[in-house]
C-alpha cells in the first residue's frame, strides 16, 4: 500500500500549486489558507512515503503534526475567510488558530519517544504505530481533537452550505456540484479514523487520495465558469 501515498504527494502539492496560482491571481485570502492547508496535507503524506521506507522521528513527528493536526483546520480557515462577511472576525480567528498551530507544534516537535521506536516496522502502515511510538499527554490528544473538529465543521460545513445557496438559487450548478465533492473529499480521511479503530490501518492511506482526488476535481468544478453563465463567479 505504500504507492499510494506516493500518489497522493503528487495530486496533493499538484492541488496545492492550482490554488496558490488562483490566490495570485485573484488575491482572495481563502485561496492562501486552502494552499497552506494542502501544504500540510502533502507533508502528511509525504511523510508517509519516507516512513515506508525508513524511520525518523523527526518525520513522524511531522506526520502526526499535519495530519492529525493542522491539515483540516488550516483548509477550514479558508473557507472561513471566503464565507464569514463581518469585517475582522476571520482574521481574529486567523489569529487564534496560528496561536494553538504553534502551541501544537511545540508540543509534537518536544514530544519523546517510546522504546518501540526501536522495533519500528517499515512494512506496516503508520497508522497502526504511532501510538506506541510517538508520548502525547493530554493537551496534546485535546489539541488534536479540537483542531479536527474545527476544521471538519468549518471545511465540511463550508462547502455543504455554498451547495446549498448555489442550489436555492438555481444559479451555477457546476460551483453546487463542485462543493458537494469538496464536502465528500473532505470527510473521507475523516473516517479514516473509525477504519484504523476498526483494524483497517490501509484505509487512510486510501482514504487520503480518494478525498484529495475529490476535493481537486470538486476544486476545477466550483472554479470553472461555464461560457454561457452570465453570472460572476460568487467565489473563488
Amino acid at each position: 500500500m505504500h504507492y499510494i501515498p506516493f500518489l497522493s504527494t503528487l495530486v496533493t502539492f499538484a492541488f496545492a500549486a492550482a490554488v496558490f496560482r488562483r490566490y495570485l491571481l485573484k488575491h482572495g485570502p481563502h485561496l492562501l489558507f486552502w494552499s497552506i492547508g494542502l501544504l500540510w496535507f502533502g507533508i502528511g503524506t509525504l511523510s508517509e512515503v519516507i516512513l515506508g521506507f525508513t524511520f525518523s522521528s523527526l518525520v513522524l513527528k511531522l506526520w502526526y503534526l499535519s495530519g492529525a493536526m493542522l491539515t483540516a483546520a488550516w483548509l477550514g480557515q479558508g473557507t472561513i475567510h471566503l464565507l464569514v462577511r463581518k469585517p475582522g472576525v476571520a482574521w481574529i480567528l486567523t489569529g487564534i488558530l496560528t496561536a494553538v498551530s504553534l502551541l501544537a507544534a511545540t508540543l509534537i516537535l518536544l514530544a519523546p519517544l517510546t522504546p518501540a521506536a526501536a522495533s519500528y516496522n517499515v512494512t506496516m502502515a503508520i497508522s497502526s504505530q504511532y501510538k506506541d511510538i510517538l508520548t502525547r499527554g493530554g493537551l496534546t490528544i485535546a489539541l488534536t481533537i479540537l483542531l479536527n473538529i474545527y476544521g471538519t465543521l468549518t471545511l465540511v460545513g463550508g462547502a455543504i452550505y455554498s451547495a446549498f445557496i448555489f442550489w436555492r438559487k438555481r444559479v451555477l450548478l457546476n460551483r453546487m456540484i463542485g462543493n458537494v465533492l469538496i464536502a465528500i473529499g473532505a470527510i473521507a480521511p475523516a473516517m479514516a479514523g473509525s477504519f484504523v479503530k476498526m483494524g483497517l490501518v490501509d484505509a487512510l492511506y486510501l482514504s487520503e487520495l480518494i478525498g484529495v482526488v475529490l476535493m481537486y476535481i470538486g476544486f476545477i468544478q466550483a472554479t470553472t465558469v461555464p461560457a454561457r453563465e452570465a453570472v460572476p463567479a460568487a467565489a473563488g
